[in-house]
């Protein structure tokens, strides 16, 4: 089994930045996609940004897209998530995901191991 476990969530004011970190551990997450989604209050967890094995493929949400940017170093068995120009509508919890088709499908199906999630709250 594998575990993914998430850092770096907090309180930022709107315009502010903040990095996100997921350690996985357990198996050989350096051989499947990394990725992040995130769920608002009320609201479907959606695809937030996701990246290949070899971090050449790359998928963004349009909502993030030129704000959030997305690495891995797999040495470390880590993905993470600088998230820029932070606005009140990107707060949400922030959830760690892994699984073989995660760029392509960029859905929830496409995930087979979660985090527990980190809380990002965007003050306007």
């Amino acid at each position: 089994q594998g575990q993914l476990l998430e850092s770096g969530g907090g309180l930022v004011q709107a315009g502010g930045s903040l990095t996100l970190s997921c350690a996985a551990s357990g198996r050989a997450f350096s051989s499947i996609s990394l990725g992040w989604f995130r769920q608002a209050p009320g609201k479907d967890r959606e695809f937030v940004s996701g990246i290949s094995s070899s971090g050449i493929n790359i998928k963004y949400a349009d909502s993030v897209a030129g704000r959030f940017t997305i690495a891995r170093d797999n040495a470390k068995n880590t993905v993470y998530l600088q998230m820029k120009s932070l606005k009140p509508e990107d707060t949400a919890v922030y959830y760690c995901a892994a699984g073989r088709t995660l760029v392509t499908g960029r859905t929830t199906r496409s995930v087979e191991f979660w985090g527990q999630g980190t809380q990002v709250t965007v003050s306007s």
